[in-house]
């Protein structure tokens, strides 16, 4: 019986952390170990290892020596399913380290130790490793004033060596011991004084460099020393400050049980308090192990007393796995009442209570069986806090663990009735609910009956009703090493062989594809098994005929996993040990030669898995069915390279070469090879340790971005050959550019000044902001040619390798003072020369149809002529465009990306004549050698960058600093070089290529300063006409350079003195080469400036002063790396070029964001080119741009000039630091992906607009608040509020602004209902002013007056049949209640509720619509967390907006319940309260962390308030967890968040009748964890958020219009609320410097907002009513009056304050007519007739105009030019009579002087 209580104790410790505050039942620790001689040579006995080298009764512990017994990893696992979790290894340092130092290790025991704890990974237990147990190295023993030292090199030597394996680690198991071999003539204090100092440094070491997430160090030490070490500072750190848990030596004397509290009593002064591990339990003279169990909880009792937590045991003394013969033996015994045990374990409103229960029966073994815990555990619950764990323990469990099912049965009705005797015998008053069916244990070959029968049934289920419409096909996967004999030679290791394949692959395959049953040799070799041994260790059930035929063929395919192969001989003696190889009767064996991985099991043996098919194809498909290898892989370990894989690369090479060979030679149906895996995962017992990803997971990014390995590129080359082949490159038709002329039709005649494209300025320049920045949705033509670009110098690297020549960069990099950050170059950079295979995985990931690279001059001629050719340099590009051409994408070469040759910068560069033809030679062996699979051909990249920057800044190479000739020398050169290669393509390869050439220019888009200045249009114009107009309007326009350059150079240089331009000429011979030499226009643009005229300096000479302008940018542009973000330039950029250069194709050639941050979730770099290609996309459907493809800069992060590696354009992030230059794509390379995939920026299907209507009597009001409107601020005994006080606080409100007068709407009821009818609203709400009612904030005094303007206002909206609804507050506190406290001082709770009781008394009868607060979000969060608002308290983020939040809430109740219970009934109406929250969306939604931040934004926003009211009564399990263990980690005792009472969770729980509901925009969230000791909300929240820089702006900086949240926000409210009645108490948008009456914003807000209401609706929301914000213009809190919300545009100017309509007030109005959105397909609909709204006081005062020198009103001037009219047609009407006078009585003579005269006068 001992042996059954063992196995139950260590089954019961396992789960006894379940009681405790532990972080997871998972983390206790059951250990056992270490493994001593003797248990290896009973473990190596019973195996039947004859030639073992263990002694019988050496206890001593194993020394580890190679090799690692093959047995223990068998030993191991059977260890670890008596629940065991943890491994106890003692390291030999003597042994690791023989001469002391770390320099010299053994590397043979250091290797099996690590294979030791490799073995003990696999069998799923966690090492406990300790540094020193015993025999210091002799070097340490006579050098004790240098131990520590010593001691802490050797444990950094294990750190390194084991630490990938090891996560807990002790430095000594006995400091006793050690003590006695340290140097006695030190006293014992010294000498632990010296281990102190040893270990202090090891757990210093262990902690800065080399603690794995998890990991700890301690130190063992006995219990009765624990009170010497702490009271001795020198040492206490080795129980507390340097260890991260304790760990105790207990020896127990059982005949003294009552010293053990005081033993451990010192426990208890241990502050903080400590996690204890019981590392040593060993008892003395103790009756038996039973009496041994109990004693355990007597040591947990007395550890826990004082809130100390065990979190482990060794349980060493209650394993008795060990299969000696006297442990195998049979025990007979029979138990057949209950043995009732209880232990209350003391811990705080917690009792456990256990019941053991157990059946036998004579003649039944106990045995090994036991220790695989094969007892079948089920969990009663009965009563709070009370559990009974029941153990079916029967003894008809056979060895291998079957349970007779009758017997178990038994056994839980006789547990039942005992129970039922024993809850009377308590008398304890609870129930038991259920009683748990007893659930039998099923040995593996029932589970695998089972699994066979199911199989079959869900095959013969879709053959049935599936397959005859899907035409699928269903097989089973199978999982088989192949087994090669040990000795080919010996019959009986070929009969195990097979043996063994029987049973791990016939076992499933045999029935399903054979004849429906298992094979006969493994049904005989269990029979015999059973017949040898005294009793059956194995049960192998049997098919009836029926399953038989079900089973037969019920599979359409045979997959199959491999992995490995083993060596296989039959058993030397057989056993009855119930283990695999046993029953099987073979010994696996491992040929020492075959290479082997990180995983203990898997083995390089290529050549079994061709055998393994074709073994399969004989046995079991035979030619009829076909083989799916859906499993073949292998794993690296964490401690190897993990981008480089080649072994596993040479794995994959082998092993598919194999199965080609099986298919192609054997003959065998092979239809498909699964690798495994594709990303690196969770693998079982070894965690992450194993990776068997073809794509590395970060798994420490939240983002886990997936980096490919070497292996992915190879497996890609395998699946692009489909074998082993040389790849057959196919011909790729031209990329879709056709109708492109030969020749462009370039205008003839040269660009004014300024051009006429300056017509794009006076389109744009005066737009809106908000129609500036709209998004657009739409997609571009269907052939558009999406890209991404790169180029040589950049990204190639291998800058002298296989011949390359130098270029002038790699020439300037190497130059000491080039300015290049850090010193970078390119000699590397992506290593793109030599990773060909991940540029091109990229490109397809992508799916981009382009990819625009140059070509290296240099590589290519490195001498840059044609007489050196090289061909290594030839053959990467043709390899490169072959597999562009093979994947169907088309190359875009450039031929020339800055990377002269340094040959050809010798002889003079660009500056050489020469250099024009050298270029031409150059493209013309490019044309020769690329074209016919090149159809996109770029001459020069950004040649102004090129001219400027290389010859006038001398910023870059060749560095010539001459700014006022050299860039237009260079410009001249280039320009004809251009030409001349032009030609040369036109007319030698055009023909026969069908290919387009052209040059990529670039700028930025200029936008004028003041653009009603002229000279600020003519000082734009000119930027672009001296950036890209010099290189484009010679080649686009008429071979010369623009008039304004010439001009402005020419006029430059005269007055500089100079007899001739600076500017060079071209001949007319030239201009007409030059004209039109590009068949489309390329692109490059990143940003824009903001440009006005001025007057520079004349001199030193300079390109950039010629062009007289200054450049700037508008800070408020979102900022990068290197250029602010202006994507609205794009789209005008495009439409001047249309305008400048005709209607010819464009292509973006390069349009990208540099970043700093090298992070994978790069959200800037998605925002910029999401608004980007927006701007390129309005260009192409708006105004009609000719736009035919787009180019993101760049594929991936490369070398950037001056700029090094320091800034990252690329969509793939490369790790620069890394050798492979791995690559991995960012967030922005999968939203390229996905625009390219939709062709452009479609509108989604849910964001389409919806016609249709609200239901039947849906409320549509207006909204305000009193302190925003009402003014009168000091009028008739109104008392002081907060926002009194706040906004006459200095520095708290914009502009200095307050509400004392505000829309007066306190004298001008009248105005405000005629605004209401405005808007025919059926309901208005409205707030009460606390202060204006009960001036003190209490009911002493009620202020009559005030309360009467409350009762004017009511009776005039019920008059006007506009239904009133009231808040009973909207934040404007009474002053004297903020005095005491505010909503800090629990009385308030009280105070509002009076305040509420004097409402409903004096206004309730005409009030239906009760509102208790609104938006206590901002109240305790912006009034007493960020002080921004009244009261402006900031000094206690952590606490006071909390309180304030419960003491909100409690006064909401008590409000609720109050007219609940008094004045419902009378009265009739509903009260609620308004709560606030914004949606948010993840920032990345493929990112949990992301997402988890958003919900909780959502939970700590809305659902602070929400979930008390409208759920539980108590606050969401998110806030009191988060605030909980942020407050724990301060060290604070209890949370920062107050709690609920019961009965107030009670009282809270359901006190709303609806959820009013105020909703303004979405955010995108992060997670973002902030430290510790920071209080506060924020903090507690851990989110960040960023917005959308798509999403419309608003006046209000907070405010981004996002329609999609609030449907998304409505539908979250009806599922997690259980759908209640929703009111939309608020809703709308601000702006600012509204300059009339058109608020299209404002329109489109609500336009798009209610729509999105609309949908909700139809998702089943009950929403019953809608209330836009506001009624008018208002004093918006801290903001002042520039923020304006309203309908009603109010004129603070005019002393009456009129409310004028503003547009959206009739859009509005027509909304509410027609309860929503009639279809227009359906016709003019009556509600959508306007009806004239009016101003509800004086207009506007009349504008004023200047008339010959009077001041006038409008209408006077308009009298005043009539007049003026028609004073000027009677002047001439006089002269015209004046002249036919004088005429007639002239004379009569004529002469021709005369006629003459009459002519002209006639004329006139």
């Amino acid at each position: 019986m001992e042996l059954a209580w063992n196995s139950f104790f260590i089954v019961l410790l396992s789960f006894s952390c379940w009681g405790l505050d532990w972080e997871s039942d998972r983390n206790f620790m059951s250990a056992a170990g270490p493994l001593t001689n003797d248990l290896l040579y009973n473990l190596s006995g019973s195996l039947g290892n004859k030639t073992s080298n263990f002694a019988a009764e050496d206890k001593s512990i194993y020394v580890c020596q190679q090799p690692v017994p093959a047995f223990l990893l068998e030993y191991f696992s059977s260890v670890r399913a008596s629940e065991i979790t943890h491994y106890k290894v003692f390291l030999p340092w003597a042994q690791l380290l023989p001469a002391g130092s770390s320099k010299n290790p053994d590397s043979k025991t250091v290797q099996c130790y690590r294979r030791l704890l490799e073995t003990l990974k696999a069998a799923q237990l966690q090492p406990l490793v300790v540094l020193h147990h015993q025999n210091l190295p002799a070097s340490t023993v006579q050098r004790s004033e240098v131990f520590a030292h010593l001691f802490a090199d050797y444990a950094t030597f294990a750190f390194h060596s084991f630490g990938d394996l090891v996560e807990i680690w002790f430095t000594f198991s006995d400091l006793e011991e050690v003590i006695k071999e340290l140097p006695h003539q030190e006293s014992r204090s010294s000498r632990l004084q010296t281990l102190t100092d040893a270990h202090r440094k090891a757990y210093e070491i262990y902690h800065e460099k080399y603690a794995s997430q998890g990991g700890k160090l301690s130190v063992v030490l006995r219990a009765e020393a624990i009170s010497e070490i702490l009271l001795q500072p020198s040492t206490s750190s080795l129980a507390k400050g340097a260890v991260d848990f304790l760990s105790l030596d207990v020896s127990y004397e059982c005949q003294s049980e009552a010293s053990l509290p005081q033993k451990l009593s010192k426990l208890q002064t241990i502050e903080p308090k400590v996690n204890i591990f019981i590392f040593n339990l060993r008892f003395q003279d103790c009756p038996s192990t039973r009496k041994n169990s109990a004693l355990l909880f007597s040591i947990r009792k007395a550890i826990n007393e004082n809130q100390n937590l065990t979190i482990g045991f060794d349980l060493n003394t209650f394993l008795s796995c060990s299969p000696s013969s006297k442990k195998r033996s049979f025990m007979h015994h029979v138990l057949t009442k209950v043995i009732d045990w209880k232990e209350s374990f003391g811990f705080p409103d917690f009792q456990l209570e256990f019941l053991l229960f157990t059946l036998d029966s004579a003649g039944t073994a106990l045995s090994q069986a036991i220790c695989f815990y094969c007892s079948q555990l089920f969990v009663l619950f009965l009563s709070q806090h009370l559990y009974i764990f029941c153990f079916v323990l029967s003894t008809h469990f056979k060895p291998a663990g079957q349970i007779n099912k009758p017997k178990a049965a038994a056994a839980c009705k006789a547990l039942s009735r005992e129970y039922e005797r024993w809850k009377e015998e308590i008398g304890q008053n609870f129930s038991l609910t259920t009683l748990r069916h007893c659930i039998s244990f099923f040995l593996p070959y029932e589970v695998a009956h089972l699994i066979l029968k199911t199989h079959a049934r869900v095959w013969h289920h879709y053959n049935s009703y599936y397959r005859p419409q899907q035409q699928g096909r269903v097989g089973i996967v199978l999982n088989s090493d192949w087994a090669e004999p040990l000795s080919p030679e010996r019959p009986e290791d070929v009969r195990a062989s097979e043996l063994y394949l029987h049973f791990m692959l016939g076992w499933f395959a045999h029935p399903i594809f054979v004849d429906g049953d298992y094979p006969p040799a493994l049904k005989a070799r269990i029979q015999q098994v059973n017949q040898q041994c005294p009793s059956p260790v194995a049960q192998l059930p049997e098919f009836t005929e029926a399953e038989k035929q079900l089973l037969k063929g019920s599979a359409d395919f045979l997959g199959l996993s491999h992995y490995t192969s083993r060596l296989i001989s039959k058993t030397q003696q057989d056993s009855c040990i119930p283990s695999y190889d046993a029953i099987g009767g073979f010994t696996q064996h491992v040929d020492p030669a075959w290479p082997q991985t990180s995983s203990p099991w898997i083995y390089v043996v290529p050549w079994g898995i061709r055998r393994l098919l074709k073994f399969v194809s004989l046995e079991y498909t035979r030619g009829k069915v076909p083989i799916y290898l859906a499993g073949n892989g292998m794993p690296i370990g964490e401690t190897e390279d993990l981008f480089e894989d080649s072994l596993r690369v040479d794995y994959f090479n082998k092993y598919i070469n194999e199965v080609l060979k099986a298919i192609k030679e054997d003959l065998v149906d092979v239809r498909a090879y699964i690798a495994r895996s594709l990303i690196d995962g969770f693998e079982g017992p070894s965690g992450y340790s194993q990776r068997f990803g073809l794509h590395h997971v970060n798994f420490n990014d939240s983002s886990k971005p997936r980096t490919p390995r070497k292996s992915a590129y190879f497996f890609t080359s395998i699946i692009e050959k489909n074998g082993f082949l040389p790849k057959v490159v196919k011909s790729l038709p031209p990329p879709r550019t056709a109708d492109f002329p030969t020749k462009i039709r370039a205008f003839p005649f040269p660009s004014d000044v300024p051009s006429k494209a300056k017509v794009v300025w006076e389109k744009f320049s005066n737009q809106p902001k908000f129609e500036r920045d709209l998004f657009y949705h739409g997609t571009f033509r269907d052939d558009f040619l999406w890209g991404v670009s790169s180029s040589a110098y950049q990204i190639e690297g291998a800058w002298d390798a296989d011949g390359k020549g130098p270029s002038i960069w790699d020439n300037f990099t190497h130059t000491p003072g080039n300015n290049v950050k850090d010193n970078s170059t390119g000699d590397i950079a992506c290593d793109s020369y030599n990773q060909l295979d991940a540029d091109l995985n990229m490109l397809r990931a992508l799916k981009v149809k382009a990819y625009r690279f140059s070509l290296s001059w240099s590589r290519i001629f490195p001498t840059g002529r044609n007489s050196s050719i090289n061909r290594y340099g030839v053959d990467y590009y043709n390899r490169l465009i072959n597999g562009l051409v093979a994947s169907n994408i088309s190359p875009m070469v450039t031929l020339f990306h800055w990377d002269l040759p340094q040959a050809l910068q010798d002889i003079g560069g660009w500056e050489n004549p020469s250099l024009i033809e050298l270029f031409n030679s150059y493209a013309d062996f490019c044309f020769q050698t690329f074209g016919d699979r090149v159809k996109f051909w770029m001459t020069f990249n950004e040649p102004t960058y090129q001219a400027w920057l290389g010859y006038g800044s001398g910023d870059f190479p060749p560095k010539v600093k001459d700014p006022g000739w050299a860039p237009y020398r260079i410009g001249h050169a280039i320009i004809k070089a251009h030409a001349k290669v032009y030609h040369t393509y036109d007319e030698k390869y055009r023909q026969e290529q069908k290919g387009v050439i052209s040059l990529s220019l670039s700028t930025h888009w200029a936008e004028p300063k003041s653009p009603e200045l002229p000279r600020d249009v003519e000082a734009a114009d000119r930027t672009l006409q001296f950036s890209l107009g010099w290189f484009a309007h010679p080649i686009f326009r008429n071979g010369d350079y623009p008039d304004a350059m010439k001009w402005k150079v020419g006029n430059r240089s005269e007055l500089q003195h100079l007899a001739t331009s600076r500017l060079p000429s071209f001949t007319e011979e030239e201009k007409s080469y030059i004209r039109a030499t590009a068949d489309v226009f390329c692109l490059n643009t990143y940003s824009s400036r903001i440009v006005q005229h001025k007057t520079p300096r004349l001199n030193p000479p300079s390109y950039e002063e010629d062009q007289e302008t200054t450049e700037e940018e508008d800070s408020s542009w979102p900022s990068t790396a290197v250029n602010r973000a202006a994507p609205w330039g794009t789209r005008r950029l495009l439409n001047w070029i249309k305008e400048e250069y005709g209607d010819i194709p464009i292509y973006i050639t390069e349009n990208g964001v540099g970043l700093g941050n090298s992070k994978v979730d790069d959200t800037d770099r998605i925002f910029y080119h999401k608004t980007y290609i927006n701007e390129a996309l309005k260009a192409y459907r708006l105004d009609g741009v000719d736009l035919r493809g787009y180019s993101a800069w760049s594929l991936m992060d490369n070398f950037e000039w001056l700029n090094g590696y320091t800034v990252k354009f690329g969509l793939y992030h490369v790790d620069f630091n890394n050798r492979n230059r791995p690559r991995t794509a960012r967030a922005s390379a999968r939203y390229y992906t996905e625009v390219i995939t939709n062709n452009g920026m479609p509108l989604p299907k849910e964001d389409e607009f919806l016609y249709g209507h609200f239901p039947e009597g849906f409320i549509w009001s207006a909204a305000t608040a009193a302190y925003q409107v009402e003014g009168a601020w000091r009028a008739d005994g109104k008392g002081l509020s907060i926002w009194d006080t706040f906004s006459h606080t200095p520095l708290k409100i914009g502009n200095d602004d307050n509400g004392d007068v505000a829309c007066d709407s306190y004298h001008k009821i009248a105005e405000d209902v005629v605004a209401l009818q405005n808007l025919g609203v059926s309901h208005y709400r409205f707030s009460v002013s606390w202060s204006r009612v009960l001036p003190d904030g209490t009911n002493k005094y009620v202020n009559e007056a005030g309360l009467n303007y409350y009762v004017r206002l009511i009776d005039a909206l019920l008059a006007a049949n506009i239904k009133p609804q009231v808040t009973i507050y909207h934040w404007d506190l009474p002053q004297a209640l903020q005095d005491v406290g505010g909503w800090e001082n629990e009385t308030i709770v009280q105070r509002f509720k009076e305040y509420a009781d004097v409402l409903f008394q004096r206004l309730g009868d005409k009030v239906k619509f009760w509102i208790t607060l609104n938006e206590p979000f901002v109240i305790a969060t912006q009034g007493y967390g960020y002080g921004t608002a009244a009261p402006g308290i900031s000094f206690r983020p952590g606490t006071a907006p909390y309180v304030v939040g419960h003491n909100l809430i409690k006064a909401h109740a008590e409000a609720w319940h109050l007219y609940n219970d008094v004045y419902r009934a009378s009265q009739g109406g509903v009260i609620s309260i308004t709560i606030s929250s914004d949606w948010a969306e993840p920032r990345d939604p493929s990112n949990q962390q992301d997402v988890e931040a958003a919900r909780r934004y959502v939970q700590f926003m809305g659902g602070w308030f929400a979930h008390p009211i409208f759920k539980n009564g108590d606050y969401n399990e998110v806030m009191k967890t988060r605030i909980r263990d942020r407050s724990l980690a301060a060290g604070l005792t209890k949370s920062r968040l107050p709690e609920f009472t019961e009965s107030e969770k009670r009282r809270i729980n359901g006190t709303y009748d609806f959820f009013g509901f105020n909703h303004y925009t979405t955010i995108l969230a992060y997670n973002l964890d902030y430290a510790s000791w920071i209080s506060s909300f924020d903090a507690d929240r851990g989110v960040a958020s960023i917005t959308d820089r798509s999403w419309p702006d608003s006046g209000s900086f907070w405010l981004k219009i996002t329609p999609f949240g609030f449907r998304k926000i409505l539908n979250w409210l009806k599922e997690e609320y259980n759908n209640p009645p929703i009111y939309v108490t608020e809703n709308g948008v601000s702006q600012r410097g509204e300059r009339d009456l058109n608020d299209t914003l404002r329109i489109y807000y609500l336009r798009s907002y209610i729509n999105e209401a609309l949908k909700a609706v139809q998702d089943k929301v009950d929403l019953r009513g809608y209330t836009v914000w506001t009624l008018m213009d208002n004093f918006e809190w801290a903001t002042g009056f520039a923020e304006k919300f309203g309908l009603h545009f109010v004129n603070y100017t005019d002393p009456s304050l009129p409310r004028i309509p503003k547009a959206s007030a009739k859009f509005y109005a027509s909304i509410v007519r027609c309860n929503g959105f009639p279809d227009p397909a359906a016709g003019s609909h009556p509600c959508l007739q306007p009806e004239d709204a009016e101003a509800t006081a004086s207009p506007m005062r009349e504008e004023e105009v200047q008339f010959l020198g009077l001041t006038l009103g409008a209408t006077e001037a308009q009298t005043a030019l009539y007049v003026l009219f028609s004073l000027a047609i009677l002047g001439v009407c006089c002269v015209a009579f004046l002249s036919y006078k004088y005429c007639k009585h002239s004379k009569q003579g004529k002469t021709q002087a005369g006629q003459q005269e009459l002519s002209t006068i006639s004329a006139f």
